[in-house]
C-alpha cells in the first residue's frame, strides 16, 4: 500500500513544482509597482505640429493636442498605434525615456531604434545608447555622470549598454552648459 500513496504524493508534488516554475517564469509581474499618476505622466509625443498624441509612462495614448505641442521627446511614429498603447521596440524607447531624471528630461528631444537599441538625443545633439530598456534607471544614472564629467566636454555619443563602463565617442558636439 505504501507503493501506490508514495507514487501519488511524487505526482502530486511534480505538477505542483511545475505549476510553480510556470508561474514564476511565464505569469508573474516583474515589473516594478508603479503608482497611478506615475504610469499616467506623460514622457512623449508622436507627431509635431498641429496634431500630436501625447503617450505616458505605462505606453498608453494619454491625450490629443493640438497646435504647437510640448516639451516631450518626439517618437518615430508616423501615426497612432494600433489599439490604445505602444508596443514593441517603441514601447522600450518609451520605458527608458520614463526613467529619465527630471533634471534631464528637458534635454532630451527625440528617441529611435536602431542598430544599437535605443537611442536618445539630446537637445545638444549628443545621442545616449541604452541598447535595451532593461536598467534604464542604472544606464541614466551612467549617462548623466559622463554628462557632467569636467574632463569630458566634446562628445558625439554616450554608450551605457553596460553602465558600470559607459564610453564616450566622437568630438561633435559640446555639452550645454550645467
Amino acid at each position: 500500500m505504501g507503493g501506490p500513496v508514495r507514487r501519488i504524493a511524487l505526482a502530486i508534488l511534480v505538477v505542483a513544482i511545475a505549476a510553480l516554475a510556470v508561474y514564476w517564469f511565464a505569469l508573474r509581474d516583474t515589473s516594478a509597482p508603479t503608482t497611478s499618476s506615475e504610469s499616467s505622466r506623460p514622457v512623449a509625443q508622436i507627431g509635431e505640429g498641429k496634431q500630436v498624441l501625447i503617450i505616458a509612462a505605462d505606453g498608453r495614448v494619454i491625450r490629443t493636442a493640438s497646435g504647437k505641442s510640448s516639451h516631450l521627446p518626439v517618437l518615430p511614429l508616423k501615426g497612432r498605434p494600433k489599439g490604445d498603447r505602444v508596443r514593441g521596440h517603441v514601447r522600450e524607447q518609451v520605458n527608458v525615456l520614463a526613467a529619465a531624471p527630471k533634471a534631464i528630461r528637458r534635454f532630451i528631444v527625440g528617441t529611435d531604434y536602431g542598430k544599437t537599441g535605443v537611442d536618445v538625443e539630446t537637445s545638444s545633439g549628443i545621442e545616449i545608447r541604452f541598447g535595451d530598456d532593461r536598467g534604464a534607471e542604472k544606464k541614466w544614472k551612467a549617462a548623466a555622470a559622463v554628462l557632467a564629467d569636467p574632463s569630458v566636454t566634446v562628445l558625439s555619443y554616450v554608450d551605457v549598454h553596460a553602465p558600470t563602463r559607459p564610453t564616450v565617442g566622437g568630438e561633435k558636439h559640446e555639452l550645454p552648459p550645467a
